[in-house]
């Protein structure tokens, strides 16, 4: 009598989920070639052996006004992960990646339908909303979380939390030469090299990419010899984002699937708040943070955020080791003259750096990926 093939659905929204899952799948396959795994992700899940279902890039949005125009996609999201929760054949676990305010929906579905629910890089909650806490603990069995002090919040409300490590440890960076690289890039003889990395999602673009580039205007003036380097994320449209830059006139080269590479190069880095301020920190990059989004969502976050600082890098860290610019501070020549300013002052990039060197500690060590295919297998035999 042969065993039914077990059988787990995985959920993420965003390119980094995407990135994520994709290593948990390989770590997965690895152990337990056997099971079969679909869901809603991108091409990384898709290479790792994930039956797509769904596409991540349709449904990839931040901000309140900013889900309208994506709304139909989402519903048809919704309405699929509805039928393969609730039929006959559904599935044995329900993995979800980070994107709170649908995934907590699909969990809503996952409970009434008896899956249970691993949910991986939690809801940043302990940042905003904190009273949904006790709703995670109605619908999710596992959390598996990526920052240490994430554990005390969760087991106040009875959770089943297990701290992984950050996933971003798990990632093999190979870097050539910093020679090389500049010549890969086209930007030998420039001096300095700022990256320009306004997001992986395409409203992030339209928001922060424009402020950006006139910012590399005023900066220019101050430093002739500066280059710009423009790291672009899977499903962003690099010939937009280098019509743009030419509009301009600034010697930006866009780099599509380089960023590390072209992190490297950097000397200092305009970047937007989320996950690439970790990546950033990781690599030692003196930076400024960068948040902006409609004025709704802005006020909304204004009421509800509990935490003092937006960017990951100063949370992780505890105190504000690079600065922010939030909303109507995220302008043109206040980028510019911060950027400046540390620029001119080398004692304060060395400070910068030093500040930065603590957060890989904090992140814990390296094998979350691994730790979370474990936790896969385990609910998979219960």
């Amino acid at each position: 009598m042969s065993t039914k093939q077990k059988k787990l659905l995985l959920v993420t929204g965003e390119a980094s989920g995407d990135h994520h899952g994709a290593l948990v799948v390989k770590a997965l396959r690895s152990m337990r070639p056997d099971v079969q795994v679909e869901g809603i992700g991108g091409q990384e899940l898709a290479a790792a052996g994930m039956q797509l279902i769904y596409h991540v890039r349709d449904l990839s949005v931040v901000g309140l006004l900013e889900i309208l125009p994506r709304a139909g996609n989402i519903l048809a999201a919704y309405r699929l992960l509805k039928k393969r929760l609730s039929g006959p054949d559904k599935p044995d676990l329900l993995m979800l990646i980070d994107y709170p305010d649908f995934n907590l929906r699909i969990a809503a579905i996952a409970r009434k339908n008896n899956v249970p629910v691993l949910y991986y890089i939690s809801p940043q909650i302990w940042a905003w909303r904190q009273g949904r806490a006790k709703k995670i603990a109605r619908l999710v069995d596992t959390l598996g979380v990526i920052f240490p002090f994430e554990v005390a919040f969760y087991e106040k409300v009875g959770l089943d939390v297990r701290f992984v490590g950050h996933p971003l440890l798990d990632h093999e960076i190979k870097l050539g030469s910093h020679a090389e690289a500049l010549k890969e890039f086209g930007l030998t003889g420039n001096r300095p090299v700022i990256g320009l990395l306004p997001g992986s999602r395409p409203s992030e673009i339209d928001r922060l990419l424009e402020p950006m580039l006139d910012a590399a205007v005023l900066i220019k003036r101050k430093f002739p010899e500066a280059g710009f380097i423009i790291p672009v994320a899977q499903g962003i449209a690099a010939d937009h984002v280098r019509a743009m830059a030419g509009q301009r006139n600034i010697p930006a080269t866009v780099a599509a699937g380089s960023f590390h590479q072209a992190l490297a190069v950097c000397d200092l880095v305009l970047v937007a708040s989320g996950t690439a301020t970790l990546e950033t920190a990781l690599m030692g990059k003196p930076m400024i943070v960068i948040y902006k989004v409609s004025p709704l969502t802005y006020l909304v976050g204004r009421i509800m955020i509990k935490v003092p600082w937006i960017g990951l890098a100063n949370i992780v860290a505890g105190h504000q080791v690079v600065p922010e610019l939030i909303q109507h501070e995220a302008n043109p020549q206040r980028i510019a003259a911060e950027a400046c300013s540390i620029l001119e002052d080398p004692a304060r990039m060395a400070e910068m750096r030093e500040g930065l060197s603590g957060i890989r500690a904090a992140l814990g060590e390296p094998g979350g990926s691994q730790r979370v295919a474990e936790i896969i297998i385990e609910k998979l035999k219960n």
